[in-house]
Order: structure tokens, then sequence, then C-alpha cells
């Protein structure tokens, strides 16, 4: 049975709660009881899920939450089986949506909550990014938590110069670990290079994003990283949520009106990746920076003004994606007046 042909009315809706060595899975079908097993989160566990989701013969739709390296397996092996769609929800979106029907917090509780939004919110099915994309995430998150700790034992490495009772061979070991961190995150961001190099699209849009003012290699790979796993069809204001750089409002009646700030329900990693971003281009970049000191000029904070330069480099990052030409300020910027 072809995916497209799966029909609200006859789909078997099913949760599944992902930990790092069991799935929890609950379905639920019409005027019948939760049907609830558990598998283990491994290879050979999923093949005895999938066998289990098609025992009815009947078109099945997994709802599951992103949580890394413990459900992406999974994902693409579900996605891979003829009459399941799935789903990866981000964590927040599940979270909201369990506060307002749950009483308790359990693996089998939050399943079921699960294949509840598989059975009441709408439906989009994952798509599975390319493995030349999944490659490059993988490797530049993994240089991202590299420099966490190379900036760490730098740390530590100025203190202990600054203190006279630090023995010197503590001096010589924050020093060699400095520097092997250092190599291995210049050997793992020359195999991303390669990664690129080798890949039409990858390439492309990794050129396209060094022609962006304040992207630079780094920056440029780290946000390739992120964007290229993305589902092609999602719109920009889709980008901008899953970014978690989207406003969020607090406002009650009269009494309640909170200043508004960004969601931060999306992907630190690319918020992060976008941060030196903007903070160069609203220096150097003479659009940028005429935007920010517009806003600075309407007593906004400067935070508020760099998130704002920051979502505007988004907005910029998707429409040469989608066009394929280089970035220019004055289509990004209208209406901004160069001093």
């Amino acid at each position: 049975m072809s995916k497209r042909s799966i029909q609200v009315q006859e789909t078997r809706y099913c949760g599944i709660d992902v930990s790092a060595k069991s799935l929890t899975v609950a379905i639920q079908r019409m005027h019948q009881p939760v049907e609830q097993r558990s598998f283990p989160n491994t290879s050979v566990g999923h093949k005895a899920l999938i066998v289990w989701l098609r025992k009815a013969k009947l078109p099945v739709r997994v709802s599951l939450e992103a949580t890394g390296i413990y459900s992406l397996d999974l994902a693409f092996a579900l996605d891979a089986a003829e009459g399941i769609e799935v789903a990866v929800l981000n964590p927040k979106v599940a979270n909201r949506f369990a506060q307002t029907i749950r009483r308790s917090k359990t693996d089998a509780a939050d399943a079921e909550v699960l294949a509840e939004y598989a059975r009441r919110m709408p439906f989009t099915a994952w798509v599975a990014p390319s493995p030349g994309s999944m490659q490059l995430r993988s490797i530049v998150r993994h240089v991202e938590s590299l420099s966490v700790q190379s900036a760490q034992n730098q740390n530590r490495l100025h203190a202990a110069h600054g203190s006279t009772s630090t023995p010197g061979c503590i001096v010589q070991d924050l020093q060699r670990a400095v520097a092997s961190l250092e190599l291995r995150i210049h050997k793992l961001r020359r195999e991303a290079m390669t990664l690129v190099r080798q890949d039409d699209l990858l390439r492309k849009r990794f050129e396209l994003l060094i022609s962006i003012p304040g992207i630079a290699q780094v920056s440029a790979m780290q946000l390739l990283a992120e964007l290229s796993t993305l589902p092609p069809d999602l719109t920009v204001r889709e980008w901008v949520a899953h970014s978690g750089l989207d406003p969020a409002h607090e406002i009650s009646g009269s009494s309640v009106r909170k200043a508004s700030r960004i969601s931060r329900a999306g992907n630190r990693h690319l918020r992060r990746a976008l941060y030196m971003p903007a903070l160069v281009a609203s220096r150097c970049d003479p659009h940028a920076k005429a935007f920010f000191e517009s806003l600075l000029a309407r007593n906004k904070a400067r935070l508020q003004a760099l998130i704002a330069v920051a979502r505007k480099l988004l907005h910029a990052i998707y429409g040469i994606f989608r066009s394929g030409v280089k970035y220019e300020g004055t289509k990004l910027f209208p209406g901004i007046t160069l001093s």
C-alpha cells in the first residue's frame, strides 16, 4: 500500500516513547482499547516493531519525539516500511500538547499522548534527509561539543598560568589537552569540507552562504549542517519557528502584557550558529548595520535588535537557497537608508 493512499478513517494511530534502550509503543484504533507493547531500541527491535504494527494490515500513522540519535535510526526504519507514516515532533510541541490531556508522567502515558497527537492533530509526515546531510550534521555537532571542551580547557589554562600554586605538570597537561582538541577539530572540519565538496547541492549552498556578509567558512558549515536536514517543503516562517527565533507573546486581557521574547522552542544549534554571523553583520554589512541601528533608535534593547538581525539572516538564507542567487542586502532590507 502506498504511503500516499493512507486514509485517515482507516488508520491506526501509534505513539512511541523513545529512550536509549527501549521503545514504549501505544496504538489507538476506533472504539477499541489502547494496545501497548515494548521493544528494544535496536535494529532487531525496530524490525519486530514494524512487524507488529503491520499485523492488522491497516495503515499506521506514528508520532515520536525527536530525541537525537536515539530516535533517528527508528525514524529511518519506519519511514522505509510500507504502509507506515511517521511524524517526528519537536519535543516542546509534544510536551505542550501533553500538558492539556495527561495527569501522569510515565513512558506508557507518554506513548498514549503521542498516539493521541497522531489522531487529533494535523499530520506532517517526516521527510528523511540525505545521508550526506546527516553525516555533515553529525560531524559539525561533534565539532561543536569539542569546541566547548577546548574553550573550557583554555579557561582552565589561563587560570593555571595566573596562579603560582598550580603545579607545572597541570599546566603542561592542559596545554596538551588544548592542542589535542584543536587538532581533532581541524581534522573533523576538513572531513566536513570533503563531504560538502562531494555533494553538488551542499557545495552550492555552502558557496551561497559565504556570499552573505558575516558568514565565513566555520559559520557556513554550522548553518549548512542544521538547515540541510530540514524538509524541502517548509516555509520561511516554519524555518524561523524551527530555529526558536519566532516571537512568543504573553498577553491576557488588560492586566497582563509582558514584553515579547523569542520562543526558544526550536533548534538551539541553529540559533547558536546564527548568533556570530548576526553580530558581525550588524557591524560590517551596511544594510544589516543600518537595520540594527534603526531598531536601537526605536528603543529596542541591543539583544532584541541582534535577534532581529539573526531572523533577517535566516530569511536571507531561505531566499538564496530557493533562488540560487547570491545575497543582496537591498532585497533583504528594503527601505533602509544607508548613512
